[in-house]
């Protein structure tokens, strides 16, 4: 059944390897159940009503997306765009947060409407090849950046911006001890090396007191205080339009760049550049933002730590199944995840940075007109801490260079379309 399902054969995987992925991907995305209410919560939402609405939204998502685009991908509420939510929208202009989330629903309809008219898998298909590396490559750094600042190592500086923390803190050491491991374990070929590495770290701070051990049972909080409490008739509203916008812009070219990315470091992507089963992949988040507004959190969007499944092995929706089912038993097993702390997962996104990088390797870096535009996407993302900015930059500069080189012919028309687009975006929304 299963077999017939998931096609284990015809994608060269089992049972086995795809359950390690499904666990791998859920340990390094896992902090979501926590940093999300922790910051949508600052807007006067009950964190444990959102943390039980995080896992719900998260864990349905990602098995609709495992059962019904049968890809590795998963799904939760999109870091930055629950920042935009709980300290633009609500702190700084002053909605409420019952009107966020209707503005959350609307985009959703909207997202919905765009994939089911096949707007949004023309726009994947019209992302050059350069541009499609670069971005499996800008993602690489990305994730691998928020991997060193979760446990401080890379540091905010105010003369240059960033700078290297303090190397001696115990969160550093043990990120530090945990990239030797996990990369020496994959150096061996080892399957299953970047959870074991992740587990071994774990262990190692739990024996040197480095971190707490929560317990492993707990009852879910109560979600009614945030359940269906959306303000939909308020979003509605004309003067909320750039915000609805917002949300729609953001999610949209977020989600495009981690399909794309992802997609492209496993291989999904075929030789002619045919993405198979987008369509039903695009549509999962679409659905997913709208049942999540419902049950009370932000945008839905498929993560970039989806790679770290894809990297042990993960090639079909059953490790999507897997991360799913972990999420929802994540709301009895609170405590124990909780228990995992940074320094054991950040070296699984140094590591999926790696295997991400490689892809920029086949980009024509001999054509000023490939390279230039694959350049700024790569440095983008992780330097404006935004994959949509990167590919908004990587548009941008794409049809510009061409027509000015003289291979103008090169350049579809949607690309143009959308570079305009980004251009409006930039004019409009600033660096919102």
């Amino acid at each position: 059944m299963l077999e017939r399902l998931f096609k284990f054969s015809e994608h060269n995987t089992n049972v086995k390897t795809e359950i390690i992925a499904g666990i791998t991907t859920f340990m390094t995305m896992a902090y979501i159940i926590f940093v999300n209410p922790a910051i949508l919560s600052k807007t006067g939402m009950d964190f444990g009503a959102v943390m039980v609405a995080t896992v719900i939204a998260a864990g349905f998502s990602t098995i609709f997306m495992g059962l019904f685009a049968n890809y590795p991908f998963a799904l939760a509420p999109g870091m930055g765009l629950n920042a935009y939510f709980a300290f633009t929208v609500v702190g700084q202009m002053g909605y409420s947060w019952q009107t966020a989330l209707g503005a959350v629903f609307i985009s959703g309809i909207i997202f919905l409407i765009l994939t089911v008219a096949r707007i949004r898998e023309v726009i994947v298909y019209s992302i050059p090849e350069s541009l499609k590396l670069a971005t499996a490559g800008g993602i690489g750094l990305f994730i691998a950046l928020i991997g060193l600042k979760e446990v401080g190592i890379i540091v905010k500086n105010p003369a240059t911006l960033v700078a290297l923390g303090d190397m001696t803190a115990a969160s550093a050491i043990m990120t530090i001890i945990g990239i030797i491991i996990i990369g020496a374990l994959i150096a061996r070929k080892l399957k299953g090396a970047i959870l074991i590495g992740i587990l071994i770290i774990w262990i190692i701070g739990l024996l040197a007191g480095l971190s707490e051990f929560k317990g492993i049972i707990g009852m879910p909080p109560d979600i009614s205080p945030v359940f269906f409490k959306l303000d939909i008739s308020s979003a509605l509203d004309i003067g909320f339009f750039g915000i609805v916008f917002a949300f729609l812009f953001v999610d949209l070219f977020d989600t495009t760049g981690t399909l794309v990315g992802v997609a492209k470091q496993g291989g999904f992507i075929k030789k002619n550049g045919e993405f198979p089963r987008v369509n039903r992949a695009l549509s999962v988040d679409a659905v997913g933002t709208c049942f999540g507004s419902v049950l009370g959190t932000s945008t839905i969007t498929t993560y970039i730590e989806s790679a770290s499944g894809v990297a042990e092995g993960g090639r079909t929706g059953l490790t999507s199944v897997v991360v799913g089912i972990l999420f929802l038993l994540s709301m009895f097993l609170a405590p124990l995840a909780q228990s995992i702390p940074a320094y054991a997962t950040s070296p699984a996104l140094v590591i999926v940075g790696v295997f991400m990088l490689k892809t920029v390797t086949k980009i024509d870096w001999e054509d000023m007109t490939e390279a230039l535009p694959s350049f700024m996407v790569i440095i983008s993302m992780p330097f404006s801490y935004s994959i949509a900015t990167g590919i908004a930059m990587g548009f941008i500069f794409y049809p510009i260079t061409k027509t000015l080189a003289g291979k103008a012919n090169e350049v579809k028309l949607t690309v143009w379309i959308l570079a305009l687009i980004f251009i409006a975006r930039f004019i409009y929304l600033g660096t919102a």
